[in-house]
This record gives C-alpha cells, sequence and structure tokens, in this order.
C-alpha cells in the first residue's frame, strides 16, 4: 500500500491538461528526434535542430513551472550561468572534466562554448531536482547526493553519443575518470542551490523530461 502511494504521488493519475499536453509534446519529441537521428540522410537535419528541441523543452518547463516568477527566473540564469563558466573553464584549462572541445550540433557559441550548454545544465538540474522532491527521500543531502548520482549515469550514456554526433570530441582516446568526478561535483553543487531556492512541488513533468533523456540516450547507445 504505501509504495503504491509513493507511485502515485510521483506518477498522479489525474492531472491538468496542460500537464498531458506537456508530456504529449517531451515524449513525441524525443521520439521523433531518435527517429530522425538514426535515419540516413535525415540525421543532418536532426542535428542542425537540437538547439531548437532544447528551446522548446526550456519552453515547456517554464510555462509548467508551479508560481513562475523572479526567483524561478533568478534560478534559472544562475544555474545556466554556472554551467556555462564551468564548461568555459573545462574548455580553456582543462582543470574540470578533461581536455575536449565543442562540436557544432549545439548551435551558436560565445569564447568556444555553445550557449545551448548552459540551457541544457539547467534543464538538467531542474528535472533532476523536481525528480528528487518529488521522491519519498526526506533527507536534502541525500536528495543532492542522489541526483548527482543519477546525472553521472545519465553521462555514462550521454558520452558516447555525443561524440559521435557532434557535441563535443575529447582530445584523448579515452573519457578521463575526472570528467564523471566533475560531473558529480558540479552536479551537486547546482542540486544543493536548486534545494536552497525551496520551490513548491511540483508537476510529473520535469520528471517525464529526465526520464525520456535516459531512454533517447539508452537507445541511441544501443543502435549505434
Amino acid at each position: 500500500m504505501e509504495r503504491a502511494q509513493n507511485l502515485k504521488k510521483l506518477f498522479p493519475v489525474t492531472m491538468k491538461p496542460v500537464h498531458r499536453i506537456a508530456i504529449i509534446i517531451i515524449v513525441l519529441f524525443h521520439v521523433v528526434g531518435f527517429v530522425g537521428f538514426v535515419t540516413p540522410y535525415f540525421d543532418v537535419l536532426f542535428l542542425k535542430i537540437v538547439p531548437w528541441h532544447l528551446l522548446l523543452m526550456v519552453g515547456v518547463v517554464l510555462y509548467t513551472h508551479d508560481r513562475f516568477n523572479g526567483k524561478f527566473l533568478l534560478f534559472a540564469l544562475l544555474i545556466f550561468t554556472m554551467g556555462f563558466m564551468a564548461e568555459f573553464t573545462g574548455v580553456h584549462t582543462s582543470w574540470l572534466f578533461g581536455s575536449y572541445v565543442y562540436g557544432e550540433t549545439l548551435g551558436i557559441k560565445l569564447f568556444s562554448i555553445p550557449l545551448m550548454i548552459g540551457v541544457n545544465w539547467f534543464l538538467l538540474i531542474y528535472s533532476t531536482g523536481v525528480f528528487m522532491q518529488r521522491s519519498r527521500i526526506k533527507n536534502t543531502l541525500f536528495r543532492i547526493i542522489g541526483g548527482a548520482v543519477i546525472l553521472v549515469l545519465l553521462d555514462l550514456l550521454i558520452e558516447p553519443i555525443a561524440t559521435q554526433f557532434d557535441y563535443w570530441h575529447w582530445t584523448s582516446n579515452n573519457i578521463p575518470i575526472k570528467n564523471y568526478i566533475c560531473w558529480f561535483m558540479l552536479s551537486a553543487l547546482m542540486l544543493f542551490v536548486f534545494e536552497k531556492f525551496k520551490f513548491k512541488q511540483q508537476s510529473m513533468i520535469a520528471s517525464v523530461l529526465l526520464f525520456m533523456q535516459f531512454i533517447f540516450f539508452m537507445a541511441l547507445g544501443t543502435v549505434n
């Protein structure tokens, strides 16, 4: 009975129509994106629209966030800036993550860093933060650590795909272990920021986005 109640909390049977539409958009665009990535002659086109896909997901998140206000915008801007600066440090000094460079898939760059990478960090941190917020874990530290572990697991799925589809490239043949350590530490820091904003418990939309990220990259890794 307790397990059923926990599942109901994470994935409620009843939801607002706008939330149903948001879930349909998230699932549909990830499925279409997967088909486009694995279909010859279409993959080049779909790689070019990756930034627009990320912006669409941001739009869905912004529209469905409960109590959209200056506080939420400050959080989004802070995470965007932290993510962008971390990547800037990583690319230009190799102190974080390792030695790597960005390709063209993520679009427009500033100082050799795609602007979309800050957007992507926001989506990852927000969706993971909301997922952990909706979990049965009451301890803040455990939520932060659990969320950081989830993001490291996601990065394990992303890395082989990222190099194949020109997201970024490592200058060495192997992905350094430092990459995953820094992913964990940076994710934990950003999730700590998420916790400090003390947002009201959000809908399951962000959790669905996180789940679809796992499914998307897992599926691509299987067929490539």
